[in-house]
């Protein structure tokens, strides 16, 4: 028999208010497990071919304004275990802020993931898509992870098994990160201390982080920074609806207050297209754009 579930089920849960950008139409049906167990039991219960999709801290993440067909796995403060595995050797869930694995792993002394300090999202996320900040990439200190599979399964699985490059990392169809082992170096918790808050200082200069933004929009093509290509093409305080770019970093967009994901959309589609017209460089979107067209 199956073990009744512990976690939340809600039907037609609007998804603005978890998003970083604060926009997004409803999902179909939204769980917020208990913790990785349930998720699991959750997962098991799932109809055959059921579409799921994660939500963290909902950065990087653009939901249509029409929502999400199929159910939405919720991981902040829930996916949210941190342990020391062994010397060097952290444990660590996906549904834990990466700022918080930073100060985690500097309060045992250990160095190496200072850089997940810079990064506005979750494990889950990071793993997902090599997140990286500040010359830092997330799968430069993963060993090993844990992933669970529509049905239900959890398998581990080497670094090895995944196709890992600039914020991009393919492996199994259909199979989700549920945690991390990180190896890290030893080092001084005062050096890795300062270290985030030098980090952290240069970001809140550079970056709007104050503001409703999902993190940086587009990749950095090979060579060169979208932020110096979108700026040359003057689009800095280029406004589509309540959507604008960023005055401070032009490889931000701005919800201004009221924008919907179509103007934020249109936006991403204006800047890749004057990109392309000055420069000839096609620009690749880091954040990742979900739900339904129509």
């Amino acid at each position: 028999m199956a073990n009744p579930l512990r976690g939340i089920l809600l039907k037609n849960e609007p998804l603005a208010k978890y998003t970083s950008w604060r926009v997004g139409g409803p999902a179909q049906q939204m769980y917020i497990p208990e913790d990785k167990a349930d998720l699991i039991d959750f997962i098991a219960g799932l109809p055959e071919g059921e579409p799921l999709y994660w939500i963290g801290l909902g950065s990087n993440l653009l939901i249509s304004d029409n929502g999400i067909s199929g159910t939405v796995i919720y991981t902040r403060s829930r996916l949210k275990e941190m342990q020391l595995i062994d010397s060097g050797r952290v444990y660590v869930e996906a549904g834990v802020p990466c700022a918080h694995v930073a100060r985690f792993c500097s309060d045992l002394n250990l160095t190496g993931a200072e850089f997940l300090a810079g990064i506005p999202g979750t494990m889950g996320g990071a793993l997902k898509m090599n997140a990286g900040a500040f010359g830092g990439e997330t799968w430069r200190i993963v060993d090993r992870v844990e992933m669970i599979n529509a049905q239900g399964h959890v398998i581990e699985r080497d670094k090895q098994a995944f196709e890992i490059s600039y914020r991009s990392v393919k492996g199994q169809s259909n199979e989700w990160f549920l945690s991390a082992q990180l190896v890290l170096s030893e080092g001084n918790s005062e050096i890795s201390q300062q270290q985030i808050k030098t980090l952290l200082e240069k970001r809140n200069a550079s970056q709007p982080t104050n503001k409703p933004t999902c993190g940086s929009v587009f990749k950095n093509p090979p060579g060169d920074y979208a932020a110096r290509l979108i700026e040359a093409c003057g689009l800095k305080g280029y406004q589509i609806g309540d959507a604008v770019v960023s005055e401070k970093h032009a490889n931000f967009i701005v919800n201004q207050g009221n924008a919907t994901a179509a103007d934020i959309d249109a936006l991403i589609n204006h800047i890749q297209n004057q990109v392309l017209a000055q420069f000839g460089i096609s620009l690749e979107t880091e954040v990742c754009r979900i739900g339904k067209k129509t």
